[in-house]
């Protein structure tokens, strides 16, 4: 019977996670943790500053509250999010700012289906099949890591690299997806000229998007290409992120 009860509990520990996801992805949608980064608010002024249902929201602080994603005073009735909390759920320039994996794991719940009937035929299913929430998680869960690691230590670690990106090299940025890894270290190589590539469509109409959004588009350019077959040559760096 302990041995059952263990089991059970462990179930509804993972079970209490897969609805907590929902939750964060709400909660990163609309504004939330960001709003109760700010201080301590009640659920009347959250709605208020958010421009939602006080109603919903009052059932959504409760579960954040209960699972520990913010913060309760039960003195004052009013949630905020501590330090640790702000930093990996409000701050989406932290390196550890995690509601993007929510989103990716939502997403790639969505395929249960097609990848079940894949079990029965053996035939695959491609990156590009799922649902666009997989592609925006992704680029959420992947860049702070980017954004605290990519140039102050990972291109350092690699021998002359560095100082030929300062130089002025092309570099190939293989599977970019939404170019958050190639825009980076465009920003920060001004004198480089960067491609990405990436066979997912969508992902590339970002990348350009945010390129010119950032002003990088003069030396900045993607393309849908394979990583098999992607175009050009002579390239001083090809990077896979």
């Amino acid at each position: 019977m302990n041995k059952l009860n263990a089991f059970i509990g462990q179930f509804v520990t993972d079970l209490g996670a897969s609805v907590h996801a929902g939750m964060v992805v709400i909660g990163e949608k609309l504004g939330l943790y960001k709003a109760l980064a700010a201080g301590p608010m009640s659920p009347a002024e959250l709605a208020a500053k958010t421009g939602t249902d006080e109603r919903y929201l009052r059932e959504w602080l409760a579960s954040q509250a209960a699972g520990g994603y913010v913060t309760y005073d039960a003195l004052t009735n009013k949630f905020s999010l501590n330090e640790e909390q702000s930093f990996t759920l409000a701050q989406d320039d932290s390196p550890a700012y995690l509601p993007g994996a929510f989103e990716l794991a939502l997403g790639s719940l969505a395929a249960v289906p097609r990848i079940a009937e894949s079990f029965r035929t053996g035939a695959g299913m491609g990156w590009h099949e799922h649902q666009d929430g997989v592609f925006h998680g992704c680029e959420k869960f992947f860049r702070p890591g980017y954004a605290a690691n990519l140039v102050s230590s990972w291109i350092p670690s690699l021998r002359d690299v560095r100082e030929k990106l300062e130089a002025g090299a092309r570099v190939a940025d293989v599977g970019c997806g939404k170019g958050a890894s190639t825009l980076l270290m465009a920003k920060a190589f001004p004198k480089s000229q960067f491609f990405g590539f990436d066979y997912h469509d969508k992902s590339i109409e970002g990348a350009r998007e945010s390129a010119k959004r950032q002003g990088l588009a003069d030396r900045v350019s993607f393309e849908v290409a394979k990583a098999k077959d992607f175009p050009g040559k002579d390239y001083d760096f090809v990077a896979v992120f």
